[in-house]
């Protein structure tokens, strides 16, 4: 295929504005699957993906498209909106010329639309913008065109208007992004240089690389180089990306496809490495784009010890299909083994547990979320502290630093108020507000992670009645005043509960906990103390009463003397009782932490 007959597109949107219902209408346009037999969100594999609506891992697939009595190859590459896995994007942009910028009609430009607006215009994308769900009732179609107009300069009358869901106008994007979208360019005599942009797990045949030619041709038992680590491999199978794999003997300058070379694990087949030939490569690789970078820490363990094995072989396989996904060996003396993982956010988290639970059967319990502190020590060394249970002897530290996000929030203006009283609770620091419109704002704020990765998105959205979208990234660590909180338990440390935070919400926060523990540990014969601390000082507690046995019942007269008997050996038996029993844990209790109230 001619070089100036392929393009290479991706769709990029916010959360649920149509992208995986425009892929599914692209398809059956092109007869790449069948419109009768067709299910929905067809680049959406995954059950989770079809229950939550949304996409979580990028997809990409091949299509023929005719116009003006020629043949097109469209590559296309499904991405995913939620803020946790703007990764994905990333990598899908690096591969492509041109983004399909979808707007829902409705609800118009949001949060994550900039942000991977931006991402696009970094990598010099011709930016295609169109506005989706047009037949809905609610669809203010004007005003998201008069938004797209203001944010990225475009004429009207290059707006594409469709509903991806009827199929309206879809066959005239189609023909749209042949005349939008410029050919890619490339050389095929020149030596080869390729950039995988996503990889997957084969049971049968190991890593499956998808790749986009830049330079030269990779053919079947070609040597190649992965030049991050300078492995080589042979080529044993190579083709194109269609609904399946369709092997072919090569792929040029300027195609997207796949390579199957007996590479053993995903992690060696590295997103935004380059591949070449070991003879006659290049020696310079592409600019390469940061890998995933987990943000948020926590502990995986098995509700019942005896799955641990289980559990182990189950990660084991998550780690091969979900290479933003680590874990290492965690010991509780509560929980027993398990596992200390990170992930790109809570919904990443949720994520992971859900398909513990639905691929391999393992119920798990997982200990409070916490973030990637920088704890700097008097000797002047470094300790990077992602468990609290590692936190470094107090006496020792000198100051530590926390992870700082710059966060967009963009809200109809009747609730900034709410927005900027949530955002000041969560101790963040306003930076500026730009409106949009009339109608919505664009506030800006640098928060303090910590306070993001709990309950954060759940109170934006309450505050804004589910008006408000949220992005955020990376700024820069900052030095703050964080503490290690311990739960106490009858005077026994649970180390799974012990979380780490800013010292102004230390008491508010482990208030917050020991309430919350009080209402799921069942009453024992004896009182037992819910105490949140910071080493030895006491800073919230909340009291189980104990279960009281009526030692009166027998007694239907007599002196007043028998009776105080009773209660005094009752007394002393409940004494002796608290300082030997044990307080029975049960699991629900580790679960109701996550949710304790963090305002």
């Amino acid at each position: 295929m001619k070089l100036e007959n392929i393009r290479n597109f991706c769709i990029i949107a916010h959360i649920d504005h149509g992208k995986s219902t425009l892929a599914d209408r692209f398809l059956e346009e092109t007869n790449v699957i069948d419109k009768s037999k067709t299910v929905e969100q067809v680049l959406d594999n995954m059950d989770l993906e079809r229950e939550k609506g949304i996409t979580i891992k990028s997809h990409a697939v091949r299509m023929l498209h005719k116009y003006k009595g020629e043949t097109y190859i469209f590559n296309l590459i499904d991405t995913p909106g939620h803020v946790d896995f703007s990764y994905e994007v990333s990598r899908s942009l690096a591969s492509c010329e041109g983004a399909l910028l979808l707007v829902d009609a409705s609800q118009g430009v949001e949060a994550q639309t900039m942000s991977n607006l931006y991402l696009a215009m970094e990598n010099d994308l011709e930016i295609v913008p169109v506005v989706n769900k047009i037949d809905l009732p609610g669809a203010d179609v004007e005003n998201a065109e008069q938004e797209l107009i203001d944010i990225i300069g475009v004429e009207k009358e290059s707006i594409f208007k469709i509903s991806a869901k009827t199929g309206l106008n879809v066959k005239q994007l189609l023909d749209g992004v042949i005349e939008a979208i410029p050919a890619p360019t490339g050389d095929p005599k020149a030596p080869v240089k390729a950039l995988i942009f996503d990889s997957f797990f084969d049971t049968y045949r190991g890593v499956v690389v998808l790749v986009r030619i830049y330079d030269g041709v990779l053919r079947k038992n070609d040597k190649i180089k992965l030049m991050s680590t300078g492995i080589e491999y042979e080529i044993e199978e190579i083709g194109y990306l269609n609904i399946k794999l369709e092997p072919s003997n090569s792929l040029s300058a300027g195609e997207v496809g796949y390579i199957i070379a007996k590479i053993k694990e995903v992690g060696d087949a590295r997103v935004g490495d380059t591949i070449t030939t070991v003879k006659d490569g290049i020696t310079e690789p592409l600019k390469g784009y940061q890998e995933p970078k987990p943000m948020v820490f926590s502990g995986i363990f098995p509700m019942d010890s005896s799955d641990y094995e289980d559990l182990r072989e189950s990660m084991g396989k998550l780690k091969l299909n979900d290479s933003a996904l680590i874990y290492d060996l965690e010991n509780s003396l509560a929980l027993g083994f398990g596992f200390r993982c990170g992930f790109l956010g809570m919904l990443h988290l949720e994520i992971v547990k859900e398909r513990l639970w639905r691929e391999y059967n393992i119920s798990v319990i997982t200990t409070t979320p916490s973030v990637s502190f920088e704890v700097y020590l008097n000797n002047g060394t470094k300790v990077t502290c992602n468990n609290p249970v590692e936190l470094p002897d107090p006496m020792k530290i000198d100051h530590i630093e926390e992870p700082i996000m710059n966060t967009e929030i963009i809200v109809p203006t009747e609730y900034v108020g709410n927005i900027m009283k949530l955002c000041q609770e969560r101790r963040g620091i306003q930076k500026d507000m730009q409106y949009i419109d009339s109608k919505r704002v664009a506030i800006h704020y640098e928060l303090p992670l910590i306070e993001i990765v709990f309950d954060f998105y759940d109170r934006l959205k309450s505050v804004s009645r589910g008006y408000a979208s949220l992005d955020y990234s990376y700024k820069e660590n900052r030095k703050a005043d964080i503490v290690k909180v311990d739960i106490l338990i009858n005077g026994e440390k649970v180390d799974a509960m012990s979380f780490m935070c800013h010292a102004d919400k230390a008491h508010e926060w482990g208030k917050s906990v020991t309430d919350t523990l009080k209402d799921v540990i069942p009453q024992h014969l004896f009182k037992i103390a819910l105490q949140a601390s910071i080493g030895a000082k006491i800073i919230a507690r909340s009291t189980i009463n104990a279960l009281r046995k009526n030692v009166l019942a027998k007694c239907y007269g007599g002196d007043i003397t028998r009776k105080k008997k009773l209660l005094e050996k009752q007394k002393e038996g409940k004494k002796r009782m608290r300082e030997i029993g044990n307080v029975q844990i049960p699991q629900e209790a580790f679960l109701a932490v996550l949710k304790a109230e963090r305002s």
